[in-house]
């Protein structure tokens, strides 16, 4: 349920306001926020007087023409002067505004047929014809008139839109090429009118008398008048059921079934076909993030940039500082946002220490182009003064939280790290009260770097109960877990136990190539490729020789002078997903769907398995988290080598099976023996690292089967490695184990149970 629209609360959003259908106040309030793109461009610049229903269409209504007094100072107002006075009226021409109008359960919403030019009532833009059936005249006779009068309009050279009015009838809006007085609207209104009535006149009468109308349509060309007004276009109705002045098409209007339509008809309407009245009104200026800056500054009188045109994104990490003597000597200090100057006035200037903060009023954006500006705004106009830059140069963001200086929101906060001639260092402005917030001159904190972190560690788990809405799903891949550290084009990788292996990994210098504008450090696993794309193992053992070993990574522990430790997995993945968005960095799509579906989608990759992750988890360097949780779709296990047994048949001459152990609190247990998923190669090099670990004891806790002990040569238990299996026996042993390949990136003392 929408409860706010920018400054606008919604109170009561249960009170009932149409009472035979349920209909409540947040959904009318819902209604005019979704259907104000339509119905702005019909009712902007025009006095709007509201009809009201504070307790719902069965009890009773006022119209409120006079905008009260505690209306809120951002609405546009427009004044009209009468011989007994004034009156004010509201211009409504935001969303924010027609959500005013619906939290004041003013379900009717009438504008005459002029707008507002340079203050003053303008000439009429349209004209309108309302459709009102006498006693006695269906639906289907007031279709047929609105036809005729369409046809009488065409041969003048005009067009007509219709609409169901929503309450009796119809309205027939007219634009008008050349904007003509309310009289001559009225007019000519009333000469179509008249002509019609004598073509019809035992179905039309275009005289107002009540008593004249009976069995007829009366066509009221009255609503012209520049006192008068019209329900507007998309207005609901103060009627039982919540129906709407709903535009139609000439089709609908010859339908024999035509019938008003409800609210959410017209949502749905909206949604398929557009407006259909967009012809009848020129559209909206667009709005962007300079239109309050442009509505403050008169082009022809200052010399300041005002450009027409939608700001556009840039890099944001630039600032300016400008000394600006006004009415009172202040310093404006400014940071590029998303195309735009964000801006805080600073009567003492940033603080030069940690002990002392300083008053900091934020202002509105301003363009780009502001950051070079230097001059003198004429007196009269605002700000004026001469301005001159006092530092300008580039920034690092930490965090960005900002709040719009005439908007209700709080807990604002921008850290920021600047880099000027004048100013260096950390900088916080918090929010206080409004458009106040306080600046703050913050304690340096030292750059981490990849050495100084140890990456995240998942726990063993399943994810078949794991849902999306709580925890994404990302591949588990058969390679070496690193941290890498692009710093400017310098690049540093370590293993998971900290130790410097960059010059293992050369084809990760194209990684900081392409992050050189930043200093990252990342999360993530280095992988080689088979023939197929699928990350393995056995040619991660080859590394050296490989042609395809790449850095997959998964998260982002810091970025530019800020920590990302703290912030929620979502927000880390999208700062890494933007990161990788310039190309260059690896950044491997999450898994669809639930559990279950992420585990199969993993498994039909032949990837290891799935890491879920919980959405809203911090990264704890370091720590086995339950936040994280892996699920393996093999079985595999970290072992520590105790010793092998000559090969038989073609492996005479070499190694034919390993001896394995896990150790535990009582020494190393013998879990079985390897023999199959070695290659030649592998066999070779294995003995040759093996031979200088030769000793004559055995390294495990307990005696050997005699079965195992035959023809083995005993090593000391320095080496770990990973073996696949079926499953763990009821004695600890593992079946069907095949070799995956050496891990010199564990210790013995790492290795234990996985399963």
């Amino acid at each position: 349920m929408v409860d706010r629209y920018d400054r606008v609360k919604l109170t009561n959003p249960d009170k009932v306001l149409y009472p035979a259908t349920g209909t409540t106040k947040a959904e009318v309030f819902e209604y005019y926020v979704d259907v104000a793109q339509a119905m702005l461009p019909h009712i902007a610049g025009r006095a709007v007087t509201r009809k009201r229903w504070p307790n719902g269409v069965e009890e009773s209504s006022f119209f409120e023409k006079q905008l009260a007094s505690s209306a809120p100072d951002w609405l546009d107002r427009g004044t009209i002067k009468h011989k007994s006075g004034t009156t004010t009226y509201p211009l409504i021409d935001t969303v924010e505004g027609l959500a005013w109008i619906a939290q004041q359960a003013a379900l009717e919403v009438h504008v005459p047929q002029w707008r507002f030019v340079d203050g003053d009532p303008g000439p009429a833009t349209r004209i309108v014809f309302d459709l009102d059936p006498g006693d006695g005249v269906t639906f289907r006779q007031l279709c047929e008139v609105a036809h005729e009068v369409r046809g009488l309009i065409t041969d003048i050279g005009l067009t007509t839109f219709p609409l169901t009015s929503g309450s009796k009838g119809l309205h027939l809006y007219v634009p008008l090429e050349e904007p003509i007085s309310s009289r001559g609207a009225s007019v000519l209104a009333k000469r179509v009118a008249q002509q019609l009535e004598q073509i019809m006149p035992k179905r039309v009468t275009a005289t107002m008398t009540k008593s004249l109308r009976e069995g007829k349509v009366f066509l009221d060309w009255s609503q012209n008048n520049g006192n008068k007004t019209t329900i507007a276009p998309y207005s609901l109705r103060g009627r039982e059921h919540p129906t709407v002045a709903a535009p139609r098409t000439w089709d609908e209007i010859e339908d024999p079934d035509l019938r008003h339509l409800t609210f959410d008809e017209v949502l749905d309407r909206l949604e398929r076909d557009g407006d259909l009245l967009a012809a009848l009104d020129p559209p909206l200026p667009a709005t962007d993030k300079l239109t309050r800056y442009r509505s403050m500054r008169d082009r022809t009188k200052t010399p300041e940039p005002v450009p027409a045109e939608p700001p556009e994104t840039g890099a944001n990490d630039k600032f300016v500082i400008q000394e600006h003597h006004a009415r009172r000597l202040h310093y404006d200090f400014r940071l590029e946002r998303d195309g735009v100057l964000v801006s805080w006035a600073v009567p003492k200037n940033l603080p030069d220490s940690p002990s002392e903060n300083h008053l900091a009023v934020h202002t509105e954006d301003h363009p780009m182009d502001y950051i070079d500006f230097a001059g003198e705004i004429p007196k009269g106009e605002y700000g004026g003064g001469e301005v001159y830059i006092w530092d300008t140069g580039t920034y690092e963001t930490e965090k960005f939280h900002d709040n719009p200086p005439d908007g209700p929101a709080k807990g604002g906060e921008v850290i920021v790290t600047l880099h000027g001639e004048k100013v260096e260092g950390r900088y916080a402005l918090i929010q206080t009260d409004g458009k106040n917030w306080l600046a703050h001159r913050m304690k340096d904190q030292p750059k981490p770097t990849a050495g100084d972190l140890a990456p995240m560690l998942s726990t063993e788990g399943s994810v078949q109960k794991l849902k999306k809405s709580q925890w994404a799903f990302e591949g588990k891949w058969d390679g070496y877990r690193v941290l890498v550290e692009a710093d400017h084009g310098r690049l540093t990788v370590r293993s998971r136990r900290g130790r410097d292996v960059t010059g293992e990994y050369p084809q990760f210098e194209a990684v900081a190539a392409d992050l050189a504008d930043h200093h990252v450090v990342l999360d993530g696993e280095a992988v080689a490729l088979d023939e197929s794309g699928v990350p393995s193992f056995g040619e991660m053992q080859n590394r050296a020789r490989s042609t395809r070993v790449e850095f997959w990574a998964f998260d982002i522990l810091f970025l530019d002078g800020r920590s990302l430790t703290k912030a929620k997995y979502t927000d880390r993945r999208k700062l890494l997903e933007a990161l990788a968005e310039g190309g260059g960095l690896i950044v491997p799509d999450p898994l669809d769907g639930d559990g279950p579906e992420a585990l199969e989608l993993a498994r039909s990759k032949r990837w290891e398995g799935v890491v879920a992750k919980k959405r809203d988890s911090t990264y704890q360097p370091g720590r086995r988290s339950s936040a994280w949780i892996k699920d393996k779709i093999w079985n595999t296990q970290e072992v520590v080598i105790g010793g092998w047994r000559q090969g038989e048949g073609g492996r005479t001459s070499g190694i034919g099976a390993l001896l394995l152990g896990v150790p535990d609190g009582d020494g190393l247990q013998f879990v079985g023996r390897v023999g199959t998923g070695f290659t030649d190669k592998a066999l070779a090099s294995l003995k040759k690292t093996l031979e200088p670990l030769h000793t004559d004891e055995s390294p495990f806790a307990t005696e050997l089967p005699k079965q195992d002990a035959k023809g083995v040569t005993y090593v000391r238990p320095e080496l770990v490695g990973e073996v696949r299996y079926s499953e763990r026996t009821s004695d600890g042993r593992l079946r069907q184990a095949s070799w995956r390949g050496l891990r010199d990136d564990k210790t013995p003392d790492e290795v234990r149970w996985e399963g």
